[in-house]
């Protein structure tokens, strides 16, 4: 059977630019930027995403369109023996990452309705906290909105690559940048927009800490979607003639530019009405409500920014779905209709405890940990590292010369990839794994 390609290099682009942006970069970038030193952070995560990042972005690419096959079938087709395991592992933590995600980005379309019907238009954080805690403790909404995201991502997935992801992508990804300017220039003409956007540049060093160089390790390592396979699926469908170094260095100067970009829309804003960009994961559903509460329009505003959410949510969700359907594709000729609808339920039905978690299933845990921080806790600090390190030195010692034809690579470029993947990367994406530990 002939594999499917991208119809387009700027299709391949911005798919797998939309694998990339995700809501980690819109919310989480801010704040853990705000917490560790603002610029000097910054100028570190931006280092560390053009050394670390591309090298494993670009291996990823290369594997994949080398052995024309995702993850699991990649390692196996070019490298045998026991390789195929770092690709199981991919395929496993994308699933579970894709299974509370699914709930979160069904908490996007909650409350893109909610700032349609103005439910979310309140200036007192209280009351936003309170709907919040209703929301995501009731049994039943909460399930809608994961089954409704999870059919939005399975619609783009079973439609194809060209037709489907590749679509979504060039008209989901120029929306999002669209979205994100209007909200920039609102939060920039606000007063005291300046004193947001210095909190946001201006480096203190004085937070440069091993601890805030491993937060801006594994943010780099991350915000690329590397370590899972998602790029590896998404380069084994690219056509021999795309030059890999200049695509993959386009994937991640857009990834950087989204999160500098979420900076200049959090900070201003919050800065203007003295809240506190720190505020995590809240920021996103109890405090930037606040702002648009303030504002002129405020209520058209809340749903951009809501809207803006969800396209983030979804382009990232169609590449971890992608990355499980793959799988049987590959390894068992299943049809992409079959492989789609199997893994959409299957994903759905993990999600259940994950969306439950913060309702009826509150008080059940495991390590203390409920099921939504215990899915979280193994995708993102065993599996994913445990796949970049197999990745990387895959990479580095038994694909290599199958890699290197690929890249096409002057000498000394080559050698210095050969090097980041041999010990750089695995001892840099090992520091991470034993860290958060």
């Amino acid at each position: 059977m002939q594999r499917s390609q991208w119809g387009s290099r700027l299709g391949f682009i911005l798919a797998s630019a939309g694998a990339t942006v995700g809501l980690g970069s819109i919310w989480k970038f801010p704040y853990v930027t705000a917490m560790n030193g603002g610029g000097a952070f910054l100028a570190i995560f931006v280092l560390l995403t053009f050394t670390l990042g591309l090298t494993l972005l670009l291996a990823e690419f290369a594997i994949g369109r080398a052995a024309r096959a995702g993850a699991v079938s990649a390692f196996k087709r070019l490298g045998g023996g026991a390789w195929p395991l770092t690709g199981y592992a991919g395929v496993l933590a994308g699933f579970l990452v894709l299974s509370f995600y699914s709930v979160v980005g069904g908490w996007t379309l909650g409350y893109l309705m909610r700032a349609a019907d103005g439910r979310v238009m309140s200036d007192d954080p209280a009351a936003l906290a309170a709907l919040f805690g209703q929301y995501v403790g009731s049994p039943i909404e909460p399930l809608l909105t994961h089954a409704v995201f999870m059919a939005l991502t399975l619609a783009v997935v079973i439609a194809g690559v060209k037709n489907g992801i590749e679509r979504a992508g060039k008209l989901l990804m120029p929306a999002l940048f669209v979205l994100m300017l209007v909200l920039i220039v609102r939060s920039l003409t606000l007063p005291g927009a300046a004193t947001g956007v210095a909190e946001f540049l201006a480096p203190d060093f004085s937070k440069v800490t091993p601890a805030m160089l491993v937060d801006a390790l594994g943010l780099a390592f991350f915000s690329l979607s590397v370590g899972a396979g998602c790029m590896l699926a998404y380069g084994s469908y690219l056509g021999s003639e795309v030059k890999l170094a200049g695509s993959a260095l386009w994937v991640a100067s857009l990834t950087t530019l989204t999160s500098v970009l979420a900076g200049l829309m959090i900070f201003p804003a919050v800065a203007a009405f003295g809240l506190d960009p720190a505020a995590g994961p809240g920021l996103t559903y109890m405090t930037m409500p606040v702002v648009f509460n303030h504002l002129p329009f405020g209520q058209l505003f809340a749903l951009a920014f809501f809207a803006l959410l969800l396209f983030a949510a979804l382009t990232s969700s169609v590449s971890l779905l992608e990355l499980i359907v793959v799988l049987p594709i590959d390894e068992w000729g299943v049809s992409r209709r079959k492989a789609t609808l199997v893994a959409a339920a299957l994903v759905f039905a993990a999600g259940v405890p994950a969306s439950l978690s913060f309702g009826l299933l509150a008080d059940y845990k495991l390590f203390g940990r409920n099921a939504f921080e215990l899915m979280d806790y193994t995708a993102s600090n065993i599996l994913l590292p445990v796949g970049g390190i197999g990745t990387a030195l895959f990479a580095g010692y038994k694909a290599w010369p199958a890699i290197s034809a690929e890249l096409m690579l002057r000498a000394r470029a080559a050698a210095a990839m050969r090097v980041m993947c041999r010990y750089v990367a695995p001892a840099l994406t090992a520091l991470i794994l034993f860290w958060n530990l």
